[in-house]
């Protein structure tokens, strides 16, 4: 007999001796199991072509020499309301050591500055197909026509530095 935690006898033997749960833990591959899940998830709840898409994007523009431009400002978050004001632009700014990118996004897209001063080449990543790059001229000043919708980050070139804000949502 088995005995349970409490050291009472316990009479779920099998007519071998051993409980069900041994027999059961012979028998189980995790493995095969999870193998079968992963093909009737293919069946039955495929992934869709745009975000298998969007993932084998984000995976090639994994960039490891980047450096992270951290959120510091985000309209949305740390301003003050205005009242009456509709469709007011947001207004973010990101930092990465000495360089600073403030970006205005609104519904017709984005304009922006990279401080210090300088030119760079600038690309909006997200949404199911890459955006044109955008340049800064020599005062650091960009601006794109296209709206942002969904995740979106951008990633700037400036030399030999890539600099790659946090992912928002638009």
């Amino acid at each position: 007999m088995n005995d349970d935690l409490y050291g009472a006898p316990s009479d779920d033997l099998d007519a071998d001796g051993l409980s069900g749960e041994e027999d059961w833990d012979d028998e189980f591959d995790a493995g095969l199991l999870e193998e079968e899940l992963r093909q009737a998830a293919a069946v039955l709840d495929p992934v869709p072509a745009e975000l298998q898409q969007l993932a084998v994007d984000a995976y090639a523009l994994h960039d490891l020499d980047a450096r992270v431009a951290e959120l510091t400002f985000d309209s949305l978050v740390d301003a003050l309301p205005v009242r009456g004001a509709t469709d007011v632009p947001r207004m973010l700014t990101f930092r990465a050591g000495e360089v600073t990118v403030d970006v205005e996004v609104t519904a017709r897209g984005l304009m922006g500055q990279v401080l210090p001063p300088q030119p760079a080449r600038i690309e909006i990543l997200g949404g199911p197909r890459p955006g044109s790059p955008l340049t800064a001229d020599d005062l650091g000043r960009f601006t794109g026509d296209v709206p942002l919708s969904g995740p979106f980050a951008l990633r700037l070139r400036t030399g030999e530095d890539v600099v790659v804000t946090e992912w928002l949502r638009a």
